[in-house]
């Protein structure tokens, strides 16, 4: 249990900073013995009440984004139907996009040093953005791994030009798609509640530590975050093959 509630700690901050903090909570369940269901059910209780107060935190220091709201409805419907269709599609599929996607972005990131600063402007493309934001949150009901950091690179491409800004938005989205997924499992009747409360707590305390490890860091760190991030993913699934 003590190896679960540090873990789920620090899944909580890797969350809160960039996503992927299920890398770490998820094998430690299933090296505890719990079955796949009840383990990616039980982690997304955990996840989606960090990523909320991590974005709360956020939200209080950054600001509101604008049409919060209709990412919010969206996420929750698509990462519904996605965790729905979970168990009907092989995620070896998925697995070799999802890493030429991550190789895609850190290339990006690499190559486009001012992606992200608040001095560059962007052409804000809404449309776009509520239409790939609901891909993504697809995918994290049926797959999950970078759903928080796809959701930056997005928003601060077609939005806000911003990163640091986009993280405030992203987390909301995020929490949206994990409640999705959590209503999914709950239904279903795959969440341990007594277990999962205890690591929510653990999470809670991670994510408000990441959170303000992001304003403290600013830009600059969330760039390298993510580039950090990528190379761990690339690293885990193709591992996993």
């Amino acid at each position: 249990m003590g190896l679960l509630v540090v873990g789920a700690l620090i899944a909580g901050w890797v969350d809160a900073v960039i996503g992927g903090g299920g890398l770490i909570l998820i094998p430690l369940l299933l090296g505890a013995g719990y079955v796949p269901t009840a383990a990616l059910a039980t982690n997304k209780l955990a996840a989606v009440s960090g990523t909320l107060s991590a974005a709360i935190v956020l939200i209080k220091r950054l600001g509101r984004p604008q049409h919060l709201w209709r990412y919010v409805f969206l996420a929750l419907g698509c990462s519904g139907c996605g965790a729905l269709l979970a168990s009907s599609l092989s995620t070896d599929v998925m697995r070799p996009v999802v890493i030429v996607l991550l190789v895609s972005v850190g290339v990006f990131l690499t190559f486009r040093r001012d992606f992200g600063q608040a001095t560059t402007p962007v052409a804000a493309r809404p449309r776009v953005a509520l239409g790939l934001a609901g891909v993504i949150a697809f995918y994290d009901g049926i797959f999950g791994p970078g759903t928080g950091m796809f959701l930056i690179m997005l928003f601060t491409a077609t939005l806000t030009g911003d990163l640091l800004q986009s993280t405030v938005l992203a987390k909301v989205v995020n929490t949206a798609t994990n409640l999705g997924a959590l209503i999914v499992f709950g239904m279903g009747g795959h969440i341990m509640w007594q277990l999962g409360l205890i690591l929510a707590v653990a999470n809670i305390i991670g994510a408000q530590l990441g959170a303000r490890t992001v304003l403290a860091g600013g830009t600059r760190f969330l760039r390298y975050a993510v580039l950090v991030l990528v190379v761990v993913m690339c690293a885990k699934l193709i591992i996993a093959q």
